[in-house]
């Protein structure tokens, strides 16, 4: 299936992502991750959920931890351009037959939640409540010294219905994945912000998160936080990396928090504003598609995910097999 034209002027009007909610058993211990390691900032604590920010961003949370019996991902938030573009987009999704209501999440205003095609939970804001500058207080700088979330990944259990769904809320797709035997999608990264990707998605038993990843200034800050993880009693939440991707070009790491919600620290990628620009096709057997310098990932980069709370996953449509670390 061909990558969809881009739609440049979608029904309604998404500006970037915003933020996840993660469920998890032990809140003292994921805030000492986030906080400690990550390096996100606490804007708001209770007893059962804690908010982070990151060092550049102005609103309240990209982050919420909230404590639960069992770990699950919650709704994934995007910001959307003005107020009324909410009402367009609960038109939208009623039109797809999917299920509406407006929610009450503190810090926010109006909300919107709903689910994708495959019913990955989403929810959509105009209004959060914003915070002080803070990111010239160099002081607060710790762990890998995050400056903004960048982009959430999905497992899809058919890549090709998901480009085609967001597609047509006005994401555009940058770079592509395809399996040569089937012509079907494996991966696409697709944005609404200017970057490489606010969404992306991966084949696989889905829906499920694959990983929330956080900008950071520079390579170097990716290994000193190895180095720190590795000495504070972290070496085995470090998955993969660090390396440099051929999709996206970016510098990476990959790192499990306590709960196994992966966290990707990620820099060195490219601007996609121009509206015309094309997006580049990857080879599902091309050693450099993963890691430029040629080496594969772990096989639980390709299996482990976080389900999202109350959506059974289902199995890939598509059965391809990318390049897998022996």
């Amino acid at each position: 299936m061909p990558v969809p034209a881009y739609n440049l002027y979608p029904d309604f009007n998404v500006l970037r992502l915003s933020h996840v909610e993660f469920k998890v058993k032990d809140l003292a211990a994921s805030k000492k991750f986030y906080t400690d390691m990550i390096g996100l900032q606490v804007t708001d604590e209770t007893d059962d959920r804690i908010y982070l920010r990151a060092m550049e961003e102005r609103g309240h949370h990209c982050i919420v931890l909230q404590k639960a019996d069992e770990a699950y991902a919650g709704a994934l938030g995007f910001k959307v351009f003005a107020e009324e573009e909410l009402d367009k987009a609960e038109a939208w999704f009623k039109e797809r037959g999917k299920p509406t209501s407006w929610i009450e999440r503190p810090y926010q205003g109006r909300t919107l939640l709903t689910e994708d095609c495959h019913g990955i939970p989403l929810e959509f804001y105009f209004k959060m409540e914003r915070l002080p500058h803070i990111h010239q207080q160099y002081a607060l700088y710790k762990g890998v010294k995050p400056l903004r979330i960048d982009h959430f990944n999905c497992f899809s259990p058919n890549v090709d219905e998901s480009v085609a769904f967001y597609n047509e809320m006005g994401f555009r797709v940058t770079e592509y994945t395809e399996d040569e035997e089937s012509k079907k999608l494996w991966a696409a990264w697709m944005h609404r912000k200017g970057g490489v990707h606010d969404m992306a998605f991966t084949n696989g038993l889905g829906p499920r998160l694959h990983h929330t990843a956080f900008w950071v200034p520079t390579p170097l800050d990716i290994i000193n936080l190895l180095d720190l993880m590795s000495t504070s009693g972290y070496v085995a939440n470090i998955e993969r990396g660090p390396g440099r991707h051929g999709i996206s070009n970016a510098f990476f790491l990959y790192i499990l928090d306590p709960d196994g919600h992966r966290i990707e620290i990620y820099c060195s990628d490219y601007q996609t504003i121009d509206p015309d620009l094309e997006p580049i096709k990857w080879d599902l057997k091309d050693p450099q598609r993963q890691t430029l310098w040629g080496a594969p990932a772990p096989r639980s980069w390709f299996e482990h995910g976080s389900l999202f709370e109350g959506v059974e996953p289902r199995a890939a449509e598509l059965n391809a097999t990318p390049i897998i670390a022996p």
